[in-house]
């Protein structure tokens, strides 16, 4: 008799494996047999746990925030080094920066989606913690817009690197070089 597996290890193992696929297919390409066979479940498990590749889908990009939050700290006072950092996490981790273009790709109506109630409070915090830093007592819409610039800037490199190559050529390979133009531009524009 094969060993039974625990809830949450056979959770984990398709996120793992999700992660995996939709990063490579995004939402519509991905394939829900090739999920359970890499989890080493039947897929009837993704079902049970998830309750539709759609919703397993937002599973893995969840996952993928949180570990991005758990790892680099509100912008704050210092906005140039949050995008300097924030550049270098999304080099390090490309399958997040595919899986949000996935999800940019996929998702295009204008209204906020299932379940995104937790990303809506998390960037309320980049943003009150980015308007503290500016010295605002609230963020305004000019302090959103900043964030979602910063963001933006922070996965420019990461989203275009065929871009990069064509324009920079050998320089494409410069990572350094790149993240620090990109927070000195971030300095510059903020003075």
């Amino acid at each position: 008799m094969a060993p039974k597996v625990s809830t949450a290890a056979t959770r984990a193992a398709l996120l793992e494996a999700a992660r995996e696929e939709f990063a490579a297919y995004g939402v519509a390409g991905a394939r829900v047999d090739r999920i359970a066979e890499r989890a080493g479940v039947n897929k009837e498990r993704i079902y049970g746990h998830f309750g539709s590749k759609e919703k397993l889908f937002d599973a893995v990009i969840t996952e993928a925030l949180d570990d991005l939050t758990t790892q680099i700290a509100l912008p704050g006072a210092d906005p140039v080094e949050y995008v300097a950092q924030l550049t270098d996490y999304y080099r390090s981790h490309p399958d997040t920066v595919r899986l949000l273009m996935w999800e940019a790709l996929n998702y295009r109506g204008p209204e906020l989606l299932e379940g995104q109630e937790t990303r809506v409070e998390r960037c309320g915090r980049k943003k009150a913690s980015l308007a503290e830093g500016l010295g605002e007592t609230e963020p305004s819409s000019a302090t959103a817009r900043l964030l979602f610039m910063l963001t933006g800037l922070a996965l420019f490199p990461a989203m275009m690197p065929q871009l990069g190559r064509i324009i920079l050529r050998d320089a494409a390979d410069d990572h350094d070089a790149i993240r620090d133009q990109i927070a000195a531009f971030v300095a510059a524009a903020l003075k």
